[in-house]
This record gives structure tokens, sequence and C-alpha cells, in this order.
């Protein structure tokens, strides 16, 4: 399936999983022909996202509603902020209105943090990538929000990158046999895809940069000392070889490892722990 279809399904799914049978609240209380219009209003200082999916939400339930935009997607908001307003049948608003603030809450509380991490960054080569510590469903969504917040997409899924991990090491039987095995299966099946491979010590990254064969290393668990250790010796022995530190990297300490040198650093709490922004849907 295409991008644009996965997400055609999950506003499918997003709806049948609300609405079910009906809106009965809705069909009970509001007239069939009411026509009106509701506004987006912020209620919290951050990161704009998820405009364009809100307008999908909106035309893919009801074509005839209209949606004025006054804040697009990666603007900074305040409290007091309106951010589109949209109108037409009000059976269609109210039955659109959840779904559309709970993908544009997280969405744009995604792009907010993601914009506070790379504001940490300035000065560095350094980018934050963010990794597959997603919601089910939701993966899509949360990845653009991570652009629109000025942060960088790691793989999307499990087929658009090998990314050799320790369980992956481990059952293969060590490095040599992991490394040997992704370039071995790419040739077999006409296949052209970036490999990176996780080490958890100087140890494994000089076995790495022995066997060769990779594009990026990641450095898991290494501290800021070990990891700018770990860039010395790369760019020493590779300057084109991609680093990537990975494993807790925190608010506090992302500055530190930016310093080192390294060309990546993943982040999971962008996607998996973030708090959605304030924001509500209110009839005018």
């Amino acid at each position: 399936m295409t991008e644009k279809e996965l997400i055609q399904e999950l506003i499918r799914l997003a709806f049948a999983e609300d609405i079910g049978d009906g809106d009965h609240t809705t069909l009970c209380t509001i007239p069939e022909s009411e026509e009106g219009a509701s506004k987006l209003l912020i209620k919290e200082e951050g990161v704009l996202a998820g405009v364009e999916i809100a307008i999908e939400v909106f035309h893919t339930f009801d074509p005839a509603l209209k949606v004025e935009v006054f804040l697009h997607d990666g603007r900074k908001v305040k409290p007091g902020d309106i951010a589109l307003i949209v109108s037409g049948k009000v059976r269609s608003i109210l039955q659109t209105e959840r779904l559309v603030l709970n993908i544009m809450q997280r969405m744009s509380g995604i792009a907010t943090i993601t914009n506070a991490y790379m504001r940490l960054l300035e000065g560095t080569s350094a980018k934050v990538l963010d990794t597959r510590k997603t919601t089910p469903g939701m993966r899509l969504l949360e990845k653009q929000a991570v652009k629109i917040g000025g942060g960088e997409n790691h793989r999307i899924g499990l087929f658009d990158m090998i990314l050799l991990k320790d369980n992956h090491i481990d059952f293969a039987g060590g490095i040599e046999n992991a490394i040997r095995g992704a370039q071995h299966y790419l040739k077999e099946n006409n296949k052209k895809l970036k490999i990176e491979i996780e080490v958890r010590s100087m140890t494994e990254l000089e076995e790495a940069l022995r066997i060769g064969g990779v594009d990026r290393i990641m450095l898991d668990n290494f501290t800021p000392e070990q990891t700018l250790e770990a860039v010395k010796r790369v760019k020493a022995w590779d300057k084109g070889l991609e680093l990537e530190s990975s494993g807790g990297i925190t608010i506090d300490t992302i500055r530190a490892y930016a310093e080192t040198g390294v060309d990546y650093i993943s982040v999971g709490a962008l996607t998996h722990s973030v708090k959605s922004l304030d924001m509500s849907l209110k009839a005018i």
C-alpha cells in the first residue's frame, strides 16, 4: 500500500472504531440539515502539526465540509491562536471532531518535543532521528510530525533498511555472520538497502570496522566519553561511515552526544512517551 492509502485506511478504521453503528447523541439532538462552524483553538504553546491530515479527515467523512486554514504545519503556536475553521453540516463537524483532535494533538506534541531536541543540537552537525517505537497504526503520522518538528526519520519499517541489532547478531552467531548474511541476502534478492549494525562495546566496534560492508554503525548505550573515542576511531578508519548514538538519550544529555561529532542521535521518546498538545474544536 502507498503512504496515502495507509493513511486513508487509518482514517477509515478510526471512524469505524469511534462511530460504530451511529453517533446517537448527535443524531438525536442535531437536525440533519443544520449548518454551522467550529474553530480549532490552540490552548498550549508548541509547534502545530496535523493540519493537512485534519483536512483529509474532514473531507473523507463529508466532502462538502469547508476548511479555512489560518496556521499551517510547522508553525509555532500559542494559547488563543485559531488554526482553522471548519464549516458545513453540524452533524459532520461533531462526528469528525474527536478524530481530528486526537490526530492533531498527538502530532503537535511530537513536533513540539522534536523541535525542543533540535534546538539543543544547534551549532553541531548531528541530526535527531525517530525510531520504530510508535503507536500501532499511527506510525506514518507520527513520523510526519517528527519531520514537521525539524527531525529526520530513521527507517519507516522493517522493509526500507537492514538494521542488525543485538538480537539479530546474537541469533546469527556474531557480528561477522550477521554482516555477511545481510550482504548475501541483498545480492541474492537484488535489493539495494543500506546496512546498519548496532555495536555494544569498543571491541564490537573494532570488529565491525574490520569486517566492513556497512553504511552506518549504531553506538548502543555508549557514554558521551566512549562516543567521542568511537568517533575518533571511526573517522580515522573511514570518514564516510555514518555514526549513530542510541540508547536512553534524553533532552538533558543529547547536547553532550551531539558535541562528540556523531552524525545522528536516535530518540525513542519523540514518539513513545510524548505529551499531546492541548487544543479544542469549539462551536462558533
